[in-house]
C-alpha cells in the first residue's frame, strides 16, 4: 500500500483514528511516549547503544549493516506482533502510523517490513523529536479557561467529571498527573508519569479541546504548580493563574465529612506519613494532635485539623494572584454533590 511520510500536525490528526507504533528502545519508550502508543523496539536497549556507538565511531553503513543483523530474525515476530495489536483495535484497518526518535533508520526499516506486509504506513518527519517540539507549542497556547475552584473536599474532581457529562469542554489535571494534588494524594495510586509523559498527555487533552471546543471554554480545576512529582508546564500555569475562578463555597462540616468518608479508607500508615510530610507547614503541635487523632482512629478530629490548614494555604493562594486579579465568581452551596453543583455552575 506505500509508506508516506507526513508532519506532525497530520500524524496527531491521524492519531485519532489509526494506531501508533513506536519503535525507539524500551528504555525511550518507558520514559515518554506518544499516548496510546504501542511499542514495538526495532532494538532492545543493549543493540541501539551497539548500533549507535558503531555509528559515531565507525560509519553509517556499518551501523545499518550491524542493525541488520538485529532486524532480520525479528521480522516475524514484529508482523505477529502487529496483527495480534488489531485484534483489540479494529481487525480490518490496515493503516498504521510509525515513528522513532528522528524519523530515520528505524522507523524506516519497520515501515517498509509493514509496507511490504500490506499495511498502508504513515511515518512521523522529524520523529519523536518534532512531536514534543509540537507539545512545547501546544502547552505554550492560551484557550479559554474556566478554572473550578473551591476549598479542599469541596468534590471539584467529582465535579469535573458531571461536568464533561453535561457536554462541557474538561481537562482533568489530576488525573493526568495521577496525583490527587495533595499530600494525601498519591496514597492507593500507582506510580506518577514522568514530567515529559505528564506534557505528552496534557498537549493531546489541549489539542483535542481546542479542535473540538467551538469556542467553549476549557474547565480545569483549580491547582498549584507541583501536582505530586510532576508540574504544570509555567507558561500554561500563568495563563490558568490569570483566568477567572468558578469558586464553589460548601461549609467547613460538609467539606470535611466528604474527606472522612473519601480518605478514611486508607491505609493509617500512609494517612500517618502523609500527616508528617507537611509538619513543618502544619507546626509542631497541630502534627502531634492529629498524629495522635490518628493513633485512637478518630480520622474526623485529625482531619479537622488537617482541612483548616489546607483551608488557610488556599485562602493564602487566592490572596497571591498576580494584579489585576483574575475575576471570582462564588456560587454558594450546601453539601458537596457532584451533579448538583455541576449544574450550579452551567445553569
Amino acid at each position: 500500500m506505500g509508506v508516506e511520510k507526513i508532519s506532525v500536525e497530520t500524524f496527531v490528526a491521524h492519531a485519532k483514528k489509526f494506531p501508533i507504533i513506536d519503535v525507539r528502545s524500551e528504555a525511550e519508550f518507558e520514559h515518554a511516549r506518544i499516548p496510546g502508543a504501542w511499542n514495538l523496539p526495532l532494538f532492545n536497549n543493549e543493540e541501539r547503544k551497539i548500533v549507535g556507538t558503531i555509528y559515531k565511531q565507525t560509519s553509517r553503513e556499518d551501523a545499518i549493516k550491524k542493525g541488520l543483523e538485529f532486524f532480520g530474525p525479528k521480522m516475524r515476530e514484529m508482523i505477529l506482533f502487529v496483527e495480534d495489536k488489531l485484534k483489540d483495535f479494529n481487525p480490518s484497518n490496515k493503516t498504521i502510523l510509525v515513528h522513532c526518535w528522528r524519523g530515520g533508520m528505524r522507523s524506516a526499516g519497520v515501515a517498509w517490513l509493514l509496507d511490504l506486509y500490506g499495511f498502508k504506513v504513515y511515518t512521523l518527519v522529524g520523529g519523536y523529536k518534532a512531536y514534543r517540539n509540537w507539545v512545547l507549542k501546544t502547552l505554550d497556547s492560551k484557550p479559554k479557561l474556566k478554572i473550578l475552584g473551591g476549598y479542599t473536599g469541596s468534590g471539584k474532581t467529582v465535579v469535573l467529571e458531571e461536568l464533561k457529562k453535561m457536554n462541557q469542554v474538561v481537562i482533568d489535571l489530576e488525573g493526568l498527573a495521577g496525583h490527587r494534588g495533595s499530600a494525601f494524594g498519591n496514597i492507593g495510586l500507582p506510580k506518577q508519569p514522568s514530567q515529559e509523559m505528564f506534557e505528552n498527555k496534557l498537549a493531546v487533552e489541549l489539542g483535542g479541546a481546542n479542535t473540538n471546543n467551538n469556542g467553549d471554554s476549557i474547565w480545569l480545576e483549580d491547582e498549584s504548580q507541583r501536582i505530586g512529582t510532576v508540574n504544570i508546564p509555567q507558561s500554561f500555569w500563568l495563563h490558568m493563574r490569570n483566568s477567572d475562578i468558578h469558586f464553589i463555597e460548601i461549609p467547613f462540616e460538609n467539606r470535611l465529612e466528604y474527606l472522612v468518608e473519601t480518605y478514611g479508607k486508607l491505609e493509617m500508615g500512609e494517612l500517618k506519613a502523609a500527616t508528617e510530610r507537611i509538619q513543618k507547614k502544619l507546626g509542631g503541635l497541630e502534627t502531634k494532635t492529629a498524629l495522635a487523632f490518628l493513633d485512637e482512629n478518630n480520622i474526623h478530629g485529625a482531619f479537622s485539623i488537617l482541612l483548616k490548614y489546607y483551608d488557610k494555604l488556599y485562602s493564602k493562594g487566592l490572596e497571591n494572584r498576580n494584579d489585576p486579579k483574575p475575576l471570582l465568581k462564588i456560587y454558594p452551596s450546601n453539601k458537596v454533590d457532584a451533579y448538583v453543583n455541576a449544574a450550579l455552575l452551567i445553569n
